[in-house]
């Protein structure tokens, strides 16, 4: 007997989901303070319906900056309340003092408070709403592998570990037609002649096809997919959800194939987009530049009580096409910095306390606008290694220096979802962020990262 399907989202429809809901209980926050209050301050006109636009706008904008779209936070109700009056506090404060677009500020302040708390009340209720009962379990979607043996626990762990709701629960052994029970954990191993019936009766919702050898995909399990392509099933190829589901490329998988699943972004050969970043690279070089000026006096003070060495550090890096170019710095570590090789940890004893102030703000990286301005860097792209390390890490991941078909960015898609890579197996999930970033590069793209540097900034997360 069938039965009924559970309901599930994906990541993407989650956001899109607090997104529209964010703007309809803003609104409805609006409307209930128009309808109860005479104040020409929470009157919705249609000569002004540009007004809750903008507050909705703002709000949005600064929900972006304070973490409210990412879903680890949206189902974390401590989070979400440190985050939504972050966002909601800062867009009320940017749209009060909004010339012309916002209301006159009214006499009593009063009004204002009921503003503040019932644009913040409304925005509580519905995310509350949202970790108590749509972030929980019973929206969980199960799913079926199709895989070898020996990569069940790789696979399960990795697609896991980034959606909690993404719950694997049986897989098909897709090297062996052995009669032996094997199992992961609750993953459970599914003979080939009964995965039709399987998925109908356990509420999958989606088979993943994860299985390099095309032998292991017998006649018998191949009409058995094609039953349940027709009967709607969905059906996905396993580096296609990795990649959907990580923003990863997952090259440690697809080894020698790898050209094959990497179109490079047209964005890298655009030449409107190109000319764009880099006329925004210039103006905000000189932004940074005079932010830089404007702190050194106090970084050369820190500097000579707890570094004790010159104030810059340089440092040969590789930039675009393989090209060495030096890199600028405010001196973190001590002189003689090398001394333990080439990988920086997060504890690392040559870091001064002042200049773990310093990452952690990422005061120590406003001279690199030096190289943004003289075009060795961009402000978006993979982090710029040094020739040492890129020849060494080469040799183990053959795509590495892909990364150098673009110019190396102040900050990038892996600096602002990991952590510094303090070995090669790091080094290797930095590698699968970058390689997504030039894979995917885009207006939209780069604003999410710039976003997520914000917010990096903002809650000192720097390394």
């Amino acid at each position: 007997m069938m039965t009924t399907k559970k309901m599930h989202f994906e990541i993407s429809e989650r956001k899109i989901l607090l997104h529209i809901f964010d703007a309809a209980f803003i609104f409805a926050g609006l409307y209930v303070l128009h309808f109860l209050f005479d104040n020409r301050y929470y009157v919705l006109d249609w000569d002004y319906f540009y007004r809750p636009i903008l507050l909705i706008s703002y709000i949005i904008i600064f929900g972006v900056i304070f973490e409210m779209y990412n879903l680890q936070v949206a189902g974390n109700q401590f989070q979400i309340l440190r985050s939504v009056i972050l966002a909601v506090t800062a867009a009320m404060i940017l749209y009060l003092f909004t010339p012309i677009l916002s209301p006159e500020l009214p006499k009593k302040r009063l009004v204002i408070l009921v503003f503040y708390f019932s644009i913040l009340g409304s925005l509580l209720v519905w995310r509350f709403f949202y970790a108590v009962f749509l972030a929980s379990h019973r929206f969980s979607q199960n799913v079926v592998l199709i895989c070898d043996q020996d990569q069940v626990e790789e696979l399960v762990m990795g697609l896991e570990n980034v959606d909690p709701h993404y719950t694997i629960i049986g897989f098909v052994n897709s090297d062996s037609v052995s009669d032996q029970s094997n199992e992961f954990n609750y993953v459970k191993e599914i003979k080939k002649q009964d995965l039709e019936d399987f998925v109908i009766h356990h509420n999958v919702s989606e088979i993943v096809i994860a299985t390099q050898k095309t032998d292991g995909i017998t006649a018998d399990l191949y009409q058995q997919l094609l039953h349940l392509l027709e009967s709607g099933n969905i059906i996905k190829e396993y580096t296609k959800v990795y990649e959907n589901k990580t923003q990863r490329i997952p090259v440690h998988y697809i080894e020698r194939d790898f050209y094959r699943f990497f179109p490079f972004s047209r964005s890298n050969s655009n030449k409107l987009y190109l000319i764009l970043t880099r006329l925004i690279e210039f103006v905000l070089s000189f932004i940074g530049l005079a932010f830089c000026i404007l702190f050194i006096p106090l970084i050369l003070i820190g500097n000579l009580i707890a570094n004790k060495g010159s104030l810059f550090y340089t440092q040969e890096r590789v930039g675009k096409n393989g090209v060495i170019f030096k890199i600028y710095k405010f001196r973190t570590m001590i002189e003689n910095n090398d001394v333990n090789g080439p990988f920086a940890q997060s504890n690392d004893k040559r870091i001064t306390p002042f200049g773990k102030f310093m990452r952690k703000s990422r005061l120590d990286e406003l001279p690199q606008f030096f190289n943004i301005l003289m075009g060795d860097m961009g402000v978006i792209g993979p982090r710029p290694e040094r020739p040492f390390f890129v020849s060494e890490i080469a040799r183990v991941m053959p795509f590495y220096e892909t990364r150098h078909v673009i110019k190396p960015g102040l900050t990038g898609w892996a600096q602002v979802n990991y952590s510094y890579g303090e070995s090669i197996d790091e080094s290797l999930i930095k590698l699968q962020y970058d390689l997504y970033y030039i894979k995917h590069r885009s207006i939209f793209l780069d604003l999410s990262i710039t976003f997520k540097t914000i917010t990096t900034v903002l809650f000192y997360r720097g390394q």
